[in-house]
This record gives C-alpha cells, structure tokens and sequence, in this order.
C-alpha cells in the first residue's frame, strides 16, 4: 500500500502538467499578470482610498448644510413677528363730543305755605301753566278765625287810641290854664303813644294773617309745565316752612329755556370757552341737531373727576327737548399741532405710564405717549410719536425695549 501512494502522487504533477502544457486557457493573461503586480494593487487601493474620502467629505457637507438651515429656521421661529402700523397725521376729528346733563333752567317744588286741608286743584301733568295762574286752593278755618279775632282786636285797639288821644288833648288844655300838673299831662301823653304803638302791633299781625289767608291760593310762579303733582283732594296740608317732612305739592319746571351741565376733561379745558357754540345731538333722535351757547364755566377744576363743568343753554322755546335728557354736546376744538392718530389696541398700560411699542432697526423701543382726544377705535397722540413711527398693533404684555422682531406692516384697518 505504501508502494502505491508513492507511485500515485509522481503521476499525478505530471499529468496535469502535461494537460496545462496542451491547454491555452489554463494560461495566466497578461491582464491579469499586471493585476497582481505590486503597483497596480497600491493604485487601486489609493482610488478607492480617494473615493471613500470624497463620498465621507460631500455626506458631512450634506449633514453641516442641513444642521445650519435648521438652525437659521430655530433662530428665525425664535424671533417674534408683529404687525406694525404707520400713525397718521393731525385728528381723526375737531370735536369733542361729550354726554351732557340737560336740567330746566328753573326747577322749582312748590309747597304750601300754611296749614289746611286741600280744597281743590286745577291743573295736573304735563300741563304748561302761566306765571301767576291759579294751581290749587286750600282751605284755613284756623286761619281765617285767627284773621277775624286779629281785626276784631284791631277795632278794640284802635278805640282805646282815639280815646287816649283825646284825653292827651284835654290834659294838655288844662296844662296850658296850669290847672294839672306837668307831670299828670305827661302821663296823658305817654298813655296815648303806647295805644298807638299797639294799634300798629295789631295792624302788623292783621296783616301776616292776611298774608297767611292769602296763601291759600297756591299760584304758579313762573312760565312753565307741571311735572309732578303729589297732592288731591281733602289731603292735610302742612306749611313747607313748619314742618320738618313738608310734602311737595306740585313740581314745575320752565322748559322754554334749559340749561346742558357738561363735564370737560381738564386736557380739553384750555380750549372751551364762554360764548363759544357748541351743537347737540340725541340717541333717540339722532338727525336731530340743537345749536347751544357756552354761557359760564366752574372756573375750577373738580379735583375728583378732574373735569371743568360747563353750561350750555340751548333755546327750547319749540319743545325738542325735555329735562332730564341724555344728549351729546359736540364742540369744536383747534387741531393740536404735530398731533397724530393711532389704534386703541396699540397701547401698553404699564406702571411707569401709557406707552406704545415701536420698532427701529428690528427692535422694540417702548415710547411713553400722551393721549389727546379718545375716538373709541382710534385715540389721538399729541406727544411721542411721528408719522414715520412704525407702531406694534395688539402688543403682548410681555413686550419690552431691545427685543428683536420681524415687523409686518397693515393699515389702518389691520389688513395686509
């Protein structure tokens, strides 16, 4: 067996040398003997080398690109965008409308001014009555016995006087014969003063009682209408003067001229002034418009409110309008120079003032600003602002100076 594993291998080389000698395709091509020299390998090996550096390179350019657009997209989400708007120039307008108080130019109770009980009366709401005219009668018993006891005292008096009189007359005659003496004609005189001192006491008290009895007879006392009647027939009257709770018989009020009480803020106040013309205006009748004269002012600033009140007295004389009345009184003010006009939701109520914000240059700066006439929508700025601010519309409470923003500007109607 060992012989024939000896002889099996030295056979073998040399068969297969023999067939590789036959064979061309078992020959090695020069392609492939160029292959497997040294130099070619390290060539290969360095483009391969050169393209996973380029394929690395252009995937971290790819990564770098992409980090720093998603940066620029954080830093750009981070800014705040707002809408802006340019103020525009002087008032929206010259007036100043403000609510006025409209009273009757006399407002006047009436109460009785004695006792008794109400007879009749005459005239009731709403009717206009004359100066003068007869409203209602009271009936005095009490009074017109008092009256007729106080004259019936007055004849007494009066008798007593005439016959002190005489007998002053007599003692002086007797004086003049020195048949009394000084001293009992100077007694006869003095009797007869004091009965004439009391003749005229009683005079004067049959008088107020005539006065008294007069007023039984309650009489308007000015041109006007009854506005309110408290009274009817047969009610207890008690005098307005004697009573600590008087009740009001009747209520007048002279309408053919009527006073407007307007309260005028005190920014406003420098620019009303008396004899000036004001115009009014009525909700319930609003193509309505009464012209008015600024007649008198306080003169004085109301430390609470801060207002300057005003009368206005308008010409009723037709009746278009009534005491009482909620009107708006409209007066004409001079345009305020470099005055501009901003929305109401562009101001910032903070502690240090009012301020709005504006942007310069990307930023917010906060600019305290005074207010001249509120519009409602609108207010007018007569301090701090330009036409050429660029004004932050609806800014959050969070606003404050040095803050970047992206500024968006609208008009004034808050559109694009």
């Amino acid at each position: 067996m060992n012989t024939q594993e000896q002889v099996v291998p030295v056979a073998e080389p040399e068969v297969a040398t023999a067939h590789a000698e036959q064979s061309p395709i078992a020959q090695p091509t020069p392609q492939i003997q160029q292959a497997t020299n040294p130099r070619g390998v390290r060539t290969i090996a360095i483009i391969i080398a050169v393209v996973l550096f380029a394929a690395i390179a252009y995937v971290l350019y790819l990564r770098s690109t992409s980090e720093k657009r998603v940066a620029n997209a954080t830093e750009d989400a981070a800014v705040l965008s707002v809408n802006v708007i340019q103020p525009t120039t002087g008032s929206q307008s010259g007036d100043l409308a403000l609510p006025g108080n409209v009273v009757a130019f006399t407002d006047t109770p009436i109460y009785s001014r004695t006792n008794g009980y109400l007879k009749k009366w005459y005239f009731d709401i709403g009717s206009h009555v004359r100066k003068g005219q007869l409203l209602a009668e009271v009936d005095t018993p009490e009074i017109d016995q008092q009256l007729d006891q106080s004259r019936a005292e007055l004849e007494r008096m009066q008798a007593n006087a005439d016959l002190a009189g005489v007998t002053s007359n007599r003692w002086q005659a007797l004086l003049a014969k020195h048949a009394v003496s000084q001293q009992e004609a100077d007694q006869a005189r003095s009797n007869y003063i004091a009965a004439q001192a009391a003749v005229d006491a009683s005079k004067a008290n049959v008088r107020r009682l005539e006065q008294l009895q007069s007023y039984e007879r309650i009489t308007a006392p000015f041109d006007g209408v009854i506005t309110a009647r408290n009274t009817d027939i047969g009610d207890l009257i008690n005098a307005g003067s004697g009573s600590n709770n008087p009740r009001e018989l009747f209520h007048m009020d002279a309408v053919n001229s009527l006073r407007v009480y307007v309260a005028i803020p005190e920014v406003d106040s420098d620019s009303i002034h008396d004899a000036d013309q004001a115009t009014l205006t009525e909700d319930s009748n609003p193509d309505l418009k009464i012209s008015g004269t600024v007649v008198r002012n306080a003169e004085a600033i109301d430390h609470t409110t801060r207002t300057l009140n005003v009368e206005v007295d308008v010409d009723n004389s037709k009746g278009v309008l009534r005491p009482g009345a909620y009107v708006f009184v409209h007066f004409h003010l001079p345009a305020i120079r470099n005055s501009v006009t901003i929305p109401s939701n562009t101001l910032l109520f903070r502690a240090e003032g009012l301020h709005v914000g504006v942007v310069r240059n990307g930023s917010v700066l906060l600019v305290p600003v005074t207010i001249g006439q509120d519009f409602g929508n609108t207010v007018e700025i007569t301090s701090g602002l330009t036409t050429a601010d660029e004004v932050i519309l609806d800014p959050s409470d969070s606003l404050a100076s040095g803050m970047h923003v992206h500024a968006q500007a609208v008009n004034m109607r808050g559109q694009s």
